[in-house]
């Protein structure tokens, strides 16, 4: 029996560290495949993750629901068929809807060995009310369909407002299992516990998966869509193209109705040989709080040579920016994910031209 566990989470959570923390404390000796579907052009978090032993699929294509939907089943079956794995761990992009990617399992898991073990979310505590405000379409799916919610940097605020903040998430998911202590307290092997401890969460889905049917399911207003157009989206004779459009996602809808991440979100990548100081790095992250400037940039990542040989290695979110020395790439990557997001003042600030 494979066990399935989703890990999804805003941009920026920390869903690739938890997923880091609970591989060395809370899976060994278990085969794991690891499926990511990162949003944008360049996939960045697979080195060390492949260093952990861990066999990795990456899916860069863009929509979640589009890419879950249509390679998922493929790229599931396909791991189950080579690697016979124990678990399988799926990172959907930090913009997916993780009732999407539910969805998906559901219709990918046909096979008796496969079950859903669990679905958490990695949630930023300092930022829940400004996701809230601001993607709430996005951010609040995440917590609504989650069984376990995983608060990362809670040591970083007061407890009134982590007490607020859990009070937020409560107002959408009153069942799920809520961590609220810094992960460096918790063994992995715990977190794991808070996440399985829901023993309804598959029954609780496979009710969810009959009242939405196989194939289509209804919105709100009872019409049938199909999968890619699910959010509310007119069919028109582009239909059957629905999940090959480009991923650029400089098409902005308004805020009305329902939207695919690739419509409110854009990601810029960058490959490049360039040589970078600390300094120049940290600059062109100060750079990126500028809205104005900038668009919103709600993450960037990337990993870049240094001018004295060593490489650096950044993330940003709004409010934090972490730059340290890691290993190398083959050459220096970068990817900024937000939006409306202005390209060439990006470009300008990463010293990078055309």
């Amino acid at each position: 029996m494979t066990k399935i566990d989703i890990f999804s989470g805003f941009l920026g959570a920390g869903k690739t560290t938890l997923i880091k923390k609970l591989i060395q404390e809370a899976f060994q000796g278990e085969k794991l495949v690891l499926i990511e579907n990162e949003f944008g052009e360049i996939g960045i978090d697979g080195g060390f993750l492949k260093e952990a032993g861990v066999e990795i699929t990456e899916m860069n294509s863009g929509c979640i629901c589009c890419s879950l939907v249509g390679d998922f089943g493929e790229a599931l079956e396909k791991v189950l068929k080579e690697f016979a794995p124990d678990r399988v761990l799926i990172e959907p992009s930090g913009v997916g809807k993780l009732s999407d990617v539910i969805r998906a399992v559901q219709r990918a898991h046909g096979a008796a060995e496969v079950r859903l073990n669990s679905a958490t979310t990695v949630a930023d505590a300092s930022k829940c009310r400004m996701y809230m405000k601001n993607f709430g379409e996005f951010f609040n799916n995440q917590v609504e369909h989650a069984n376990t919610i995983v608060l990362s940097r809670t040591q970083n605020i007061s407890e009134s407002r982590l007490e607020e903040c859990v009070r937020l998430l409560r107002e959408h998911n009153a069942d799920a299992a809520i961590i609220t202590t810094p992960w460096d307290e918790l063994a992995g092997a715990q977190i794991l516990e808070a996440m399985e401890h829901k023993d309804s969460l598959e029954h609780a889905l496979l009710q969810e998966g009959e009242a939405h049917g196989h194939s289509c399911h209804h919105d709100h207003d009872g019409h049938e869509h199909c999968c890619c157009h699910e959010h509310g989206h007119h069919h028109d004779e582009h239909d059957e193209n629905c999940c090959s459009h480009g991923h650029e996602g400089h098409h902005h809808h308004g805020h009305e109705g329902h939207h695919h991440a690739d419509e409110v979100f854009t990601s810029w990548g960058r490959e490049t040989p360039r040589k970078y100081t600390e300094e120049e790095v940290q600059q062109a992250l100060e750079g990126l709080k500028n809205e104005e400037a900038c668009g919103v940039v709600l993450r960037a990542k990337g990993i870049l040579p240094a001018a004295d040989g060593s490489w650096i290695h950044f993330d940003y979110v709004p409010e934090e920016i972490n730059i340290r020395t890691g290993t190398s790439d083959y050459t220096g990557r970068l990817c900024v994910i937000g939006s409306k997001l202005k390209e060439e003042e990006l470009a300008r600030l990463f010293q990078l031209n055309g």
